[in-house]
Parts: C-alpha cells; sequence; structure tokens
C-alpha cells in the first residue's frame, strides 16, 4: 500500500504542472489528490506499532507535503498558479523519496512519553521554516527579475511564473506569517527537546552539533522577527537571514541524518 500511494502521489504531482491555466480547478483538485496520497504515504513511513520510523527522507517528504498544503490554501485568496512548476516537481520526488532511504526504526517502549511529541513538533517546525525559506527564495528571484526585466516583454517560463505571483510586499507579509508560526513551532521543539533530554538522558542539553545547529537556527529567527518588530527590517536582509536561519536547521536535521544514514549507513535517533 506504501508503495501505490506513493507512486500515486508522485504521478499527480508530476501531470500537475503541465495542466494549462484555463483548467485551473482541475489541476488544484489533482494536486489536493497527490497531496491526500502523499499525506497518507507519509502516515504509513513514519506510525508503526510502539514505533516511530524517522530519517532525513521522511522529514524532508514532510516539509513539502506541508509546502503543498500552503500552496493549496493560499491558492484560494491568491494567484500562486506559479508556484505550480516551482513546488509540485519537487513533491514528486519526494513522495518517492522515503521509499529509498526509510530510515531507522525508533521503539517507543523505552522512550518518555515527551518522545513522540517532541518529534510531532519538530517536523511541523522543520515543515513550516522550510516553506519560509523557500518563499524567501522566490521573493528573491522575484525581485531579482523585476529589476532586470522591467520595461520588457515576459518571455521564459520563470518569468511567466513570476508574473503570477502576488506582489512583493504581500509576499513578504506572507513570509513573516511563514517565521512567526515556524518559530513558535522550533520554540517548542527546543523545549520539549529539554524536557526529553532530561528524562532520557538526565541533563538539560546535549551538546552535540544539532543542538548547537539548532540554538543558532532560533536565535536568527528570533533576531528577525524582533528587527520586524522594533526597527521594521524589510528587503533583502529579511531574504537573508530567514535562509540562513534555515541553512543551519537544515545542518542540524536532515543534514546530519544524510550523512549518518546514506554516507556512515548509521541509525540515529
Amino acid at each position: 500500500m506504501l508503495i501505490y500511494l506513493s507512486l500515486v502521489a508522485a504521478l499527480l504531482y508530476v501531470i500537475c504542472p503541465f495542466i494549462p491555466d484555463s483548467r485551473r480547478m482541475l489541476g488544484l483538485v489533482l494536486t489536493a489528490l497527490g497531496w491526500t496520497a502523499h499525506g497518507l504515504a507519509l502516515a504509513l513511513s513514519v506510525y508503526a506499532i510502539d514505533a516511530l520510523r524517522i530519517g532525513f527522507a521522511v522529514m524532508w517528504s514532510a516539509a513539502i507535503w506541508v509546502s503543498v498544503l500552503v500552496y493549496l490554501v493560499e491558492n484560494r485568496n491568491f494567484s500562486l498558479d506559479g508556484l505550480r512548476i516551482l513546488i509540485l516537481p519537487q513533491a514528486a520526488v519526494t513522495a518517492l523519496l522515503p521509499l529509498a532511504f526509510p530510515g531507522s526504526l525508533v521503539h517507543l517502549t523505552d522512550k518518555p512519553a515527551m518522545f513522540p511529541w517532541h518529534v510531532g513538533i519538530a517536523l511541523l517546525a522543520y515543515s513550516t521554516l522550510t516553506i519560509a525559506a523557500f518563499h524567501a527564495l522566490v521573493m528573491y528571484v522575484q525581485d531579482r527579475q523585476l529589476h532586470r526585466m522591467r520595461g520588457k516583454p515576459v518571455q521564459s517560463w520563470l518569468e511567466k511564473a513570476l508574473d503570477r505571483l502576488p506582489a512583493l510586499l504581500k509576499m513578504e507579509h506572507i513570509l513573516f506569517l511563514l517565521v512567526t508560526l515556524g518559530f513558535i513551532f522550533l520554540s517548542l521543539t527546543v523545549l520539549s527537546g529539554v524536557i526529553f533530554s532530561e528524562q532520557f538522558l538526565g541533563i538539560a542539553f546535549k551538546w552535540d552539533h544539532k543542538t548547537v545547529l539548532s540554538l543558532l537556527s532560533w536565535l536568527l529567527f528570533a533576531v528577525l522577527l524582533a528587527g520586524r518588530q522594533w526597527r521594521g527590517w524589510r528587503g533583502k536582509a529579511v531574504l537573508r537571514i530567514t535562509l540562513f536561519g534555515f541553512l543551519s536547521l537544515l545542518l542540524a536535521y536532515v543534514g546530519s541524518r544524510f550523512v549518518m544514514e546514506v554516507l556512515l549507513h548509521r541509525s540515529v535517533l
């Protein structure tokens, strides 16, 4: 069942970018069906009896799955059809990724009650901030294209996609909504991680690369939101801090798991 659901999701994701704009509703329906199949496949990948399966592929797939959800929700109020060709091909790949790299099975019998909640909140934090980083990257490209192509006709597929996006001010507003939500989830992740570490290891912090990079990411997003609130930060500085904060989080979670699982062939918690 897992294989079939993953294949169906990937196939629908691949088809949707080729649906013409005149049949927008069909594209949204097929994307929603692909998203549903993707979500069911993720559930089967992660949850087992008294165990969780954790790995870099599952985490990356969950992040893109949430990205597709945001695309579907936001597309109801704003024209975001240009994001189809940017998000859905990635979603097709990540829907299949857990089949190749299933990750490691973590049994819950010897884990404290906080552990499943910690994992779930961490996935939400990582997924939301992944969306924010992708959003910031699109805004950066959009800004460059506006300056480069001012007064010139839109020709390439990328320029056509960017031309259908909301204005930069609206995109920036959406970005800060995503960063704020992701920061809340990340704060809860750090807090639940402290509780989990106290229960399982007897110490508040295990000072490894994952902890340091996670705290660095939290600090960067805290500075970004504080600068926005009290100094009115906007523009390229906001985009850079968002991308650096996400890069730190990427190295802390997906990067470390990729190295351990794929390069070193070792399982990790």
